[in-house]
């Protein structure tokens, strides 16, 4: 691990302060302590923001949800509100990793992580993420649980967060405070694909902080479910995943939301199967129809080409899940 200088933020003033003049926020610290002892990550300065009051899960005035930044992972998922309102964000925070890792990590912290590709992680070999322009040794490296879904020439790399999946499918808004004051990011804007550029991965500028994330207000009643699918039922990522979020009102699905994870460089949203799923009446075969257009626009690498099939089983076996009709 390389030195640095560490300092505990007292108030907002202080961490903006410190972030706009280089400093790496810290919170939980799951991810960013273990790349800076791979030395993946060097930052000069960590900025503890721990102290910050962002710790809250609220109800908004129209009925959506804002959890903070540093709500604790395990906290966010046993909250009754988030229990009651959006299953899916429960289900996904506790398949997320070991109960100790979420009892420290936060869901701003959860959301920055960056990518589990063991070309990414290992210092020898090429890659654009960790440092631009060296090359990507997955293309042509052992891809099996790579992206097939949003790559690129320069990085093949799955964003690893459960949560970010729900928070995907749900259309979440992330709040951020930074020098020049508040702002929105739509999450599907938050998250960035690699294009060329895949050391940039999330929609921030100098110095900003995530403060929230919000949930809108969706029709109720809603059901929601998230399912993984991995190598191991113990702590392990997402060969393929799915969230999925029906409103189904009269028999029929009036809104339905549905996203896939694992699969994508970022959480992968799945409007065209959304698209085949509103105005139908829930039944097994709509099920299988519309899973069929969740691997659509796959680009699958030498060793993960299953994913596609893998991914239509998945998000098929969620809608029955969820839908009610077997």
């Amino acid at each position: 691990m390389h030195p640095f200088t560490y300092a505990k933020a007292a108030d907002m003033r202080e961490a903006l302060s410190a972030g706009w003049r280089g400093g790496r926020y810290l919170a939980g610290g799951t991810t960013l302590v273990d790349l800076m002892r791979e030395t993946v990550e060097r930052p000069g300065v960590l900025v503890d923001i721990s102290s910050l009051p962002l710790r809250e899960v609220t109800v908004t005035e129209r009925g959506g949800l804002r959890i903070g930044a540093l709500v604790r992972m395990a906290d966010a998922a046993a909250h009754s509100k988030v229990r009651v309102l959006y299953p899916v964000i429960s289900e996904a925070l506790e398949l997320s990793a070991s109960a100790q890792l979420r009892n420290m990590a936060t869901i701003g912290g959860n959301i920055m992580q960056r990518t589990r590709c063991t070309y990414f992680r290992d210092v020898t070999a090429a890659c654009n993420k960790r440092e631009p322009g060296s090359g990507c040794a997955a293309l042509h490296g052992y891809n099996r649980s790579h992206a097939i879904l949003g790559t690129s020439d320069h990085c093949v790399a799955t964003h690893p967060s459960d949560v970010a999946v729900a928070f995907a499918a749900l259309e979440a808004t992330v709040q951020v405070l930074g020098p020049d004051g508040e702002r929105r990011i739509a999450f599907a804007d938050f998250l960035l694909r690699p294009g060329s550029t895949p050391n940039r991965e999330q929609a921030l500028s100098k110095g900003e902080l995530i403060t929230a994330v919000e949930i809108p207000d969706l029709p109720r009643p809603l059901k929601s479910g998230y399912l993984k699918v991995r190598d191991r039922q113990s702590y392990e990522f997402a060969l393929t995943s799915a969230a999925v979020a029906l409103h189904i009102r009269g028999g029929v699905i009036r809104e339905a939301k549905v996203a896939a994870g694992g699969v994508g460089t970022v959480p992968w949203k799945l409007p065209a199967v959304e698209r085949h799923l509103i105005g139908e009446r829930p039944s097994g075969r709509l099920w299988a129809e519309a899973a069929e257009h969740a691997a659509e626009g796959a680009r699958p690498l030498a060793h993960n080409g299953f994913k596609a099939e893998l991914l239509k089983r998945t998000v098929e076996r969620q809608l029955r899940t969820v839908g009610g009709t077997k």
